[in-house]
């Protein structure tokens, strides 16, 4: 008999009930104290967890625990250790304790530092993050105690995304607290920050993926001509789920409810082999945690269905890339929603600062944002009529459009545009309320009624990153507004005025337009929108002074963490497109030009056999053709491979990981596309049975 979700779900974590059921009382409320107001965790306290963390551990088969940590690479890192000690009989026994449970120490100088750490300064630790829930792997190797850490330096500088993070949701917290606070509801004591993280993938046969060095070292395609069909039709977006897809999602869902992760919806996407995963909101941090583990998950369940889980941003060229929803919103420890409108929105004056401050963050920190939900493989989706561009822009919808206009106006807002019944035309259908406002999908942030949804997240990425932006940018923006309501007179009136002139001054970010409209690029530089078409011109954001106060005033990044990060992310970029060259390089010279010359090889005693017969060129006249077309996408291909063989070199020699990156960016990049375009001509011309990797229609419709 199949067990009950409800009897497993959360099963393999060590949450509230867990605690309250193994710890003792006094323990379990201290406990809870910590993790909701920051309290101190004494020593003490820390071996009770331990040894109940340890005692239920054991009893589901765990032998080893890790501190699962979140370094600068993207993914995750853990170093196991077994709970064996020796015991005086020559047996031994199971500890674990506290020190063990809140402090590791991995080899900093091994991770991306930046510079923080250098190769001889190897100590660095990681720290219990005891906010998010401990759980247990199960895999082929055993069963593993996972312990959510944040990690540092020996001198205290954040070398992971899980602490910036965690310290913009204090900043948050604190400023939006204030703002609740003047407003009267002195009830509120934290504001968190909640987020929904819709994962995008692909699912291609994992045999077909093992024969594409492309696939393996890079992620994603570099060579592929596109087949006779590929999303046009719109068969597959929301279509009936192949039996072998729908076998792994039973089985990721299976695995994911037990680690308590609430994966709720799933779905065929608009590419073909392309799916989403949308889980239920969860504090920020524990969602960062749990879309690592949904992604970590989908590639390990895949390959046990014969399957191979792609998460890079655009795996295949001229199809839809993958992105990640980032859907954010404020909500207090009562309870309320502050991204909430309410039924009369234009008096809610509560909700109507908060979106002025989201608004505000936004157009003062676009730039800052781009960087952040940006990546390598995120340039070839953004602005790409499948993604929101790389123009940051602010979608409110009707209603507070309505709202905004008659406040900037009249300086207040008397009405506010209602949800309205609507009628489907068939008499046995039933009237459905319409939203009052619509969805648009072409914004790169779109309030969507309560919630704001950053779609420019790439499907690889952490979204720590995203939220650290945006959690700092808005606590700065709340903190101004709390700074100036604080010495107010009067302050409903303060307020109203305040909203008046905070949209006025910020409602050049505010677009409810079609985003993909090539007129969109003209009116948003006519706006003084800032437009980076490319992720490694956005990355000296990060050391602009602004930011550098911005964060800093709110204890989240130091000039030295922020210029770390930004040598790390130049490093990062030159280095991928280093592999991706390299990787072209190999495929061209070992597997494309050979496959090719052999054809023209066969196609050259084609023609001379029917000329030898035929007595004449006539006869051979699509043959010649067909060869001329061959050789010349060969010679072009060999050429395009030198020079891409000199610009690697040349990239390689470089030590200055900038002008590396910059130099990737405008010389290497293009000569990939150089290269790719012979090989994919030469793909439509080659015999099939000679051609060396699996083709696009074998890789996308054969799952």
């Amino acid at each position: 008999m199949a067990r009950m979700l409800t009897d497993y779900f959360g099963e393999n974590t060590f949450n509230e009930a867990t605690m309250k059921e193994r710890l003792p009382g006094d323990v379990y409320l201290s406990l809870k104290e910590t993790i909701e107001n920051g309290e101190e965790l004494t020593s003490d306290m820390a071996e009770t967890v331990a040894h109940a963390m340890k005692d239920w551990a054991i009893e589901r088969g765990a032998t080893h625990f890790t501190h699962w940590f979140q370094p600068m690479t993207g993914v995750t890192a853990e170093k196991h250790d077994s709970f064996i000690s020796p015991a005086p009989d020559g047996k031994i026994i199971m500890e674990f304790s506290g020190k063990e449970l809140v402090k590791g120490e991995p080899d900093a100088s091994s991770f991306p530092s930046g510079g923080l750490r250098a190769t001889f300064e190897a100590r660095g630790y990681t720290t219990w993050d005891c906010t998010s829930p401990a759980f247990l792997r199960e895999d082929s190797s055993g069963v593993t105690l996972c312990i959510p850490t944040a990690f540092c330096s020996y001198t205290g500088e954040a070398l992971d995304k899980k602490t910036p993070l965690l310290r913009s949701m204090d900043a948050i917290d604190w400023q939006a607290s204030r703002i609740m606070h003047l407003f009267g509801k002195t009830e509120v004591q934290h504001v968190n920050v909640c987020v929904g993280a819709e994962q995008e993938y692909f699912l291609i046969d994992r045999k077909k993926y093992l024969r594409r060095d492309d696939l393996i070292f890079t992620g994603r395609t570099l060579f592929g001509a596109m087949p006779p069909k590929g999303q046009e039709m719109d068969d597959h977006y929301f279509g009936a789920i192949k039996e072998r897809v729908i076998s792994f999602m039973h089985e990721l869902n299976e695995e994911l409810w037990k680690l308590g992760i609430l994966a709720k919806t799933q779905h065929n996407e608009a590419a073909p082999a392309q799916h989403e995963l949308a889980p239920i909101y969860s504090t920020v941090n524990i969602e960062t945690d749990h879309n690592q583990l949904i992604m970590e998950y989908m590639k390990k369940i895949a390959t046990r269905h014969g399957l191979t889980c792609l998460l890079h941003e655009k795996p295949f060229a001229g199809v839809n890339g993958s992105g990640k929803h980032n859907n954010w919103s404020l909500v207090t420890d009562t309870g309320e929603n502050l991204m909430k409108p309410g039924k009369e929105p234009h008096e809610n004056m509560q909700f109507l600062l908060f979106a002025a401050a989201v608004i505000k963050a936004v157009d003062e920190h676009a730039e800052l944002l781009r960087m952040a939900a940006s990546c390598p493989g995120n340039d070839l989706r953004l602005g790409g009529a499948e993604a929101p561009p790389a123009i940051v822009s602010v979608f409110i919808g009707e209603q507070l459009e309505d709202i905004f206009a008659q406040l900037i106006e009249n300086g207040k807002a008397t009405s506010s545009k209602q949800r309205e019944k609507m009628s489907i035309g068939a008499s046995k259908l039933p009237y459905i309320n319409k939203d009052a406002n619509d969805r648009n999908r072409t914004s790169t942030f779109a309030f969507t009624g309560n919630k704001f949804e950053l779609r420019m997240v790439g499907s690889s990425m952490s979204i720590a990153d995203a939220n650290t932006v945006l959690n700092t940018a808005v606590a700065d923006a709340l903190m101004e507004m709390a700074d100036e309501l604080e010495e107010a007179e009067n302050f409903d009136t303060a307020v109203l005025e305040l909203i008046c002139r905070t949209i006025n001054e910020h409602k050049r970010v505010i677009f409810n337009g079609n985003g993909y409209a090539p007129e969109w690029i003209e009116e948003a530089k006519r706006r003084g929108l800032p437009n980076i078409e490319s992720y490694v011109d956005s990355i000296e954001s990060l050391t602009f002074p602004e930011t550098i106060e911005v964060f800093e005033r709110h204890n989240v990044f130091s000039r030295a963490e922020l210029e770390a990060r930004a040598e790390i992310n130049y490093e990062i970029y030159a280095k991928t497109i280093i592999i991706e060259a390299r990787t072209m390089i190999e495929m061209a010279s070992r597997k494309f030009i050979p496959a090719s010359v052999k054809y023209s090889g066969t196609l050259s005693q084609s023609i001379a056999s029917i000329e030898n017969v035929t007595v004449g060129k006539d006869f051979s006249a699509a043959e010649h053709e067909l060869l001329g077309s061959c050789c010349k996408n060969i010679n072009a291909a060999v050429r395009a491979l030198d020079i891409l063989k000199t610009r690697v070199d040349e990239a390689s020699a470089m030590e200055n990981m900038k002008d590396k990156a910059l130099f990737c960016r405008k010389r290497i990049v293009p000569a990939m596309e150089e290269l790719r375009k012979p090989i994919d001509e030469l793909e439509l011309i080659v015999d099939s049975r000679l051609w060396p990797v699996p083709t696009y229609g074998e890789l996308i419709f054969e799952v």
